[in-house]
């Protein structure tokens, strides 16, 4: 009851999604169109809620952080570690994308072409903005998140009894509530939607959305497969690839029936401790892992984007390639840490690159469908990262120790051997004089 009850919400999802593509392949033209605000009206409220919801989840995330928790040695060496294996796994599943085309089948929507541009210049109008309005449309999202993070740095340094985080916090939690009640509405709106892209693309659309999953299996069991031990082996040798999957399993198997990687955190703890991990770098990494190390949504992150890229048209520079990597690494590991990041970052896929609010909810469909493997693959994944952690680290600290060893014993050894080469010249002699003198005496004792 519990798997199910964790399913539910998918669930609803999926059968809204049939329902859909029954309504969309039998129904009237005149019938869809009816039903069509539908759609219409769960797009606008999420697109509503987007920029409040990225200001305060994101600020209040930051301004809350533990004052105590300085940017360590080993916290510098986790975030390295997320961002590398983050950038990894997005550049496999660019690959992927790339060779395989889910959306090849599919004839883009006219008139949405846009002309391509240059990596430097999609920047910079990416991360910032002319004027602080412009921070409250959901047109600058990426702008919003950087601006959001640095008055999150402040606040934490500023607000030393924390007064102004809490009260985000409690706006934060606020519009978390908001998005979870228009969530309930979301099965409807996503039928009436799903029931106009199948009317306008036909079943061509199914198609692509099976191929995009396949990819993703795919791409994901290479990931695992190859990478994961790759990581295990970097770290450990051939012991630490045995003991990765010797013990993997438990977190495999909770992170699928939870779908949550915060949920899963207590096996990932578990098996950390059973693998023998340094407890000191695991209850640091896996923590933070659990919430900002999301290699899964990475993945999803590249094969959302390219989708949308074919169904609209969207000629595939290379500065539009390199934003695709920088949104999915952002996604696996800076909008993963804040509630609701998925959901942030498929809005920030949607108006980064000036894409229709309709194609929100064509990627958020791929977000729903990949859920649970792309959760199996940010638990799991969460192992291996902190096995390289740990050899990061405790190599360090054997180099210390190693080299102060090596000063030491030259000084010490020459001193034992003097006062044996002392004692070997000097106790003959004793001896001999001893026995020449009993000798003599025995001697003159005969006559």
């Amino acid at each position: 009851m519990r798997v199910l009850k964790k399913y539910a919400f998918s669930l609803f999802m999926l059968l809204a999604l049939i329902i859909g593509t029954i309504i969309g392949l039998f129904a009237s033209d005149g019938f869809v169109n009816t039903i069509a605000p539908l759609g219409d009206i769960f797009v606008n409220l999420m697109f509503t809620l987007v920029v409040p919801l990225v200001f305060f989840t994101i600020t209040a995330s930051i301004a809350n952080m533990d004052k105590k928790a300085k940017l360590s040695k080993i916290l510098t060496k986790t975030i390295v570690v997320f961002i590398i294996t983050s950038l990894i796994s997005s550049l496999l599943a660019l690959f992927g994308v790339l060779i395989v085309k889910p959306t090849a089948n599919i004839t883009p929507v006219e008139g949405e072409v846009q002309e391509p541009v240059g990596f430097l210049d999609a920047l910079s109008k990416a991360i910032t903005v002319p004027d602080f309005f412009n921070l409250l449309s959901k047109s600058h999202m990426l702008a919003l998140i950087i601006f959001s993070i640095i008055l999150g740095i402040c606040l934490r340094k500023v607000d030393k009894e924390n007064r102004i985080g809490k009260g985000l916090e409690v706006i934060s939690n606020a519009m978390l509530k908001f998005v979870k009640i228009v969530m309930y509405y979301a099965p409807i709106g996503v039928c009436a939607y799903f029931a106009c892209l199948v009317k306008s693309f036909g079943g061509d659309i199914i198609t692509s959305y099976l191929k995009t999953l396949l990819i993703y299996l795919v791409v994901s069991a290479i990931y695992f497969l190859v990478f994961y031990t790759l990581y295990a082996f970097v770290a450990g040798g051939k012991n630490g690839v045995k003991n990765f999957y010797r013990h993997i399993f438990k977190s495999f198997v909770t992170s699928l029936a939870t779908q949550s990687s915060l949920a899963s955190l207590p096996s990932n703890m578990e098996v950390a401790d059973d693998m023998g991990i340094d407890k000191t770098v695991s209850k640091v990494s896996l923590p933070l892992a659990s919430t900002i190390h999301m290699e899964g949504s990475s993945i999803a992150s590249i094969l959302k984007i390219f989708f949308l890229f074919s169904i609209f048209n969207m000629p595939q520079s290379f500065g539009g390639v390199l934003v695709a990597v920088l949104i999915a690494v952002l996604s696996g590991v800076v909008m993963s840490g804040i509630p609701g990041g998925g959901l942030i970052g498929e809005m920030l896929i949607v108006s980064l690159y000036g894409f229709p609010t309709s194609a929100f909810t064509m990627i958020a469909t791929i977000g729903w469908i990949v859920d649970a493997p792309a959760t199996m693959m940010n638990v799991c994944g969460d192992i291996p990262s902190t096995m390289l952690i740990e050899k990061w680290v405790n190599r360090k600290k054997k180099e210390k120790k190693a080299k102060n060893g090596k000063e030491t014993p030259p000084k010490e050894l020459p001193p034992p051997e003097i006062p044996q080469e002392e004692e070997k010249t000097e106790l003959p002699p004793d001896e001999n004089s001893a026995e020449t003198a009993k000798q003599e005496n025995i001697k003159e004792e005969k006559p």
